[in-house]
């Protein structure tokens, strides 16, 4: 008796949610003008700062030998690492490819090719572990700014 009133409720919850998430989802390219551009660049940039922390954690375990609790951290970094990764990816296509970047604009090339290269290096640091690709990463960041935005950054940020 208890399952048969539950099984209804825990279906609604689940349609619910399912519907919630694609609304939220698809929030970012309804041209309601909340989003900001600067926030996007600090949020990437912010991604980039974790991904470099977690190169440099996973470097460190992996110098050591681990017993479970060692290899269950190592497996949490490099998670972290991959999702700060992709989260960028998300930001330039969702984001900037497919509302910002007008292929109108003045420096279209220049901005494609910029935010090519942030995808290509979030990429990389997806497959390795080295802080250099982090670095990469920044500064690709910054060059998609400069090409987007047409000045230089006004924004303060550091390892």
């Amino acid at each position: 008796m208890f399952r048969s009133r539950i099984a209804p409720m825990v279906t609604a919850l689940l349609v619910s949610a399912a519907l919630t998430a694609s609304v939220a989802q698809a929030h970012c390219q309804v041209p309601c003008g909340i989003y900001g551009d600067q926030l996007r660049f600090q949020q990437m940039l912010e991604d980039e700062h974790t991904i470099s922390k977690a190169q440099i954690s996973v470097n460190e375990l992996a110098g050591q030998s681990l017993d479970a609790q060692g290899h269950n951290q190592l497996t949490r970094w490099i998670t972290t690492k991959e999702e700060h990764a992709q989260r960028i990816q998300d930001t330039i296509a969702a984001y900037f490819l497919a509302q910002r970047i007008k292929p109108d604009s003045a420096n279209y090339t220049e901005t494609l090719t910029a935010a090519h290269q942030v995808i290509i290096q979030a990429m990389k640091c997806k497959q390795s572990a080295d802080p250099e690709t982090a670095k990469a990463l920044e500064k690709s960041i910054f060059q998609l700014y400069r090409a987007y935005e047409g000045k230089e950054p006004t924004f303060e940020h550091s390892h």
